[in-house]
């Protein structure tokens, strides 16, 4: 890995840390809100998605094993010395959740960059993350019904963030020429240039 792509993906670890660590304090906001309804589990869900982002925006762009993992950690990792209230466990949870991301990107072998392997990427993110919540938070013990709520919504969170928006924003940034020296900016280049 060449030190262009270690300062980028530090610098996005590092955007995506402090984007962390606000929407924790909306799902807050969110679950007291919804609290009184008996519905406050659901209010970290729709921001799930969010929290996935760093892995898979940043595999997108440089396109190499592990880079998604590192990057989904170090962003976790900054997010819990900035002050999330959840603590370190905040940092195993980011391993997971790049991990969910890597084994998706690594079914197409790190070769194909598109829709069909950001959108996998989410859905990895969000099977991961949900076995690894509902051990912590003890799923088993949970009404059918909302068991079936976390896991929709999350995936739709999921695919909204990182399915379509990692791309989106990946391509926008390729396409203004940000990206050049990169996996992603490189082939737009070559996609351009065709």
């Amino acid at each position: 890995m060449k030190l262009k792509h270690i300062l980028f993906i530090a610098i996005t670890a590092v955007l995506f840390g402090v984007f962390y660590l606000g929407t924790t304090y909306a799902g807050t906001f969110l679950t007291g809100v919804l609290t009184p309804m008996g519905l406050g589990i659901l209010g970290y869900e729709p921001f799930y998605g969010i929290w996935f982002m760093a892995a898979v925006f940043i595999t997108y762009v440089i396109q190499k094993p592990g880079v998604g993992l590192i990057a989904e950690m170090l962003a976790s990792f900054l997010e819990v010395l900035m002050g999330n209230m959840f603590g370190p466990i905040i940092f195993l949870s980011g391993l997971i959740q790049g991990l969910g991301s890597e084994v998706a990107f690594a079914a197409f072998r790190y070769k194909k960059f598109g829709y069909p392997q950001t959108m996998l990427a989410a859905v990895g993110c969000t099977v991961f993350s949900y076995i690894w919540t509902g051990i912590r938070q003890g799923y088993h013990t949970f009404a059918p019904g909302i068991l079936i709520a976390i896991f929709a919504i999350r995936l739709l969170s999921s695919l909204l963030f990182c399915g379509v928006l990692c791309k989106l924003l990946g391509d926008g940034l390729a396409k203004a020429g940000v990206l050049r020296g990169f996996a992603l900016g490189d082939r737009q280049k070559l996609t351009v240039e065709d």
